[in-house]
């Protein structure tokens, strides 16, 4: 595990600090006024000024670090940059390579389980869509292995199998929506999963969660098990809010009404139809809350 920090410390600042200390000296600074400058030892200038730190071409030659050195270089050499100046504007570059710039790359190549996401990387932004989609994973990943851990659960697997999802907070289309590839299966009595969770492999159980949110539901997980007057009256017995819809109509459009007539419910349910299997929906907060729900059907 590499984290990016380790970059910074390792990769940025070495290099940035030779850039820095050198565009100082060529504007007439003295060593002992560039190591007061940068808030380092004059022997640190002197390593810098004879090529003996280790610094790193990527970074040495990305517009906006030589943007930055020569502007501080000029500022700081004028006194309309203060110190204080320089090390906000050294940390805002800072913050803006390691999303989607030259540290991030870095950090891509030097650890690369986090190059297979598509998408900006800034790992500092609790909200951002990085940490925020492997949020949703791990909590698909935790819902998971509960149901593989809950006893009879393969038993409640309709015949078109299961899948747990989970969807993003702005999710609009089954890409924002994590789930199992493939599904859920019955194989000789035991829910087998074929793989880790994955966005954009689940469309039937994705669409329906997706069409509860879009009629005002504030679901964001979503479960589906054979259908069978006792497990709804079982997930009712339990405290959850069932209603149905026709499984004959429009999915997104039978959904809407259900929801609408009942927005509080968090299980939905079709008694199926012409070639329609009947199959429950539970709807929940997140995939271990909505684990947690259908097994009080299999106790």
């Amino acid at each position: 595990m590499r984290f990016i920090e380790e970059i910074v410390v390792e990769e940025f600042l070495p290099t940035f600090r030779t850039m820095l200390a050198g565009e100082l000296r060529e504007r007439g600074r003295t060593q002992s006024e560039v190591a007061e400058l940068l808030g380092i030892s004059q022997s640190a200038v002197s390593k810098y000024a004879h090529g003996e730190v280790e610094t790193n071409d990527e970074i040495a030659t990305d517009d906006g670090v030589v943007e930055l050195v020569e502007r501080l270089g000029e500022g700081l050499t004028s006194g309309e940059v203060t110190r204080a100046q320089a090390l906000v504007e050294a940390e805002v570059l800072i913050r803006q390579l390691e999303h989607g710039g030259v540290l991030s790359r870095l950090h891509e190549a030097a650890y690369p389980p986090i190059a297979d996401y598509e998408g900006p990387l800034d790992v500092h932004d609790p909200e951002g869509e990085f940490r925020m989609t492997e949020r949703v994973r791990s909590s698909v990943r935790r819902g998971v292995r509960a149901l593989e851990n809950t006893s009879g659960f393969a038993t409640h697997i309709p015949a078109v199998g299961s899948n747990l999802v989970e969807a993003l907070p702005e999710a609009t289309t089954i890409d924002g929506v994590a789930g199992v590839p493939g599904r859920i299966l019955d194989i000789k009595g035991r829910a087998t999963v074929p793989g880790d969770p994955e966005f954009g492999v689940s469309e039937h159980v994705a669409s329906l969660l997706l069409a509860a949110r879009g009629a005002g539901s504030e679901a964001r997980a979503a479960l589906n098990v054979r259908y069978d007057p006792e497990t709804v009256e079982a997930l009712e017995a339990a405290g959850y809010t069932t209603a149905a819809f026709d499984a004959e109509a429009d999915v997104e459009a039978a959904v809407a009404e259900a929801v609408d007539e009942t927005p509080e419910a968090d299980v939905l349910y079709q008694t199926g139809g012409f070639g329609i299997e009947p199959v429950c929906y539970v709807l929940g907060p997140d995939a271990p809350a909505v684990v947690e729900a259908v097994r009080c059907v299999t106790r």
